[in-house]
């Protein structure tokens, strides 16, 4: 929640307000969200507090902040200097032919890695919690993880096998 507010509030400020150097700063501290929230799950674990589902979740939410963060943040400075300082509008991505197929494989390579981060700490907290026996829950996780990595591999696959023409 807090990296959603952290980003509107910088980007308010660098468009809405034009404070370009605290929209600048309030955006360097997004990613610092996420190294707060694993040093507080770690900490936490090793204090000695019962491994819980949320644990489990800030591994996961780390994962996809590691892979699709930076796009996101990107995503949305676009908009914000289109709508609030004058832009011009970003090119659409194209959405036919072989881009399209590269396109979509390295969204799904995006996934592997955001599966493979989250996996790997999740793995980290199990030993840090001293192994399987107290540790169990956070392995919980694998399995929706497991099941987004698959799911999203479903589309490049279409997209490889039926990439569209270019329009008329």
């Amino acid at each position: 929640m807090l990296f959603w507010v952290l980003l509107a509030a910088g980007l308010a400020a660098r468009y809405a307000k034009g404070w370009r150097r605290l929209g600048g700063a309030l955006l360097l501290c997004v990613p610092l969200i996420d190294v707060v929230l694993l040093a507080a799950t770690v900490l936490s674990l090793r204090d000695g507090a019962e491994a819980s589902i949320w644990h489990g979740l800030s591994a996961a939410y780390l994962g996809f902040t590691v892979a699709f963060g930076h796009d996101t943040l990107r995503w949305a400075d676009a908009r914000f200097a289109r709508r609030f300082g004058g832009a011009p509008e970003t090119p659409r991505p194209v959405l036919y032919g072989r881009a399209r197929v590269r396109q979509e494989w390295r969204s799904w390579l995006r996934f592997l890695l955001a599966y493979a981060v989250g996996c790997a700490l999740l793995l980290g907290m199990v030993w840090l919690v001293g192994g399987l026996e107290r540790g169990a829950l956070l392995l919980a996780w694998l399995n929706p993880l497991t099941k987004i990595l698959l799911y999203s591999l479903v589309w490049p696959v279409i997209v490889t096998i039926r990439p569209g023409r270019a329009p008329a």
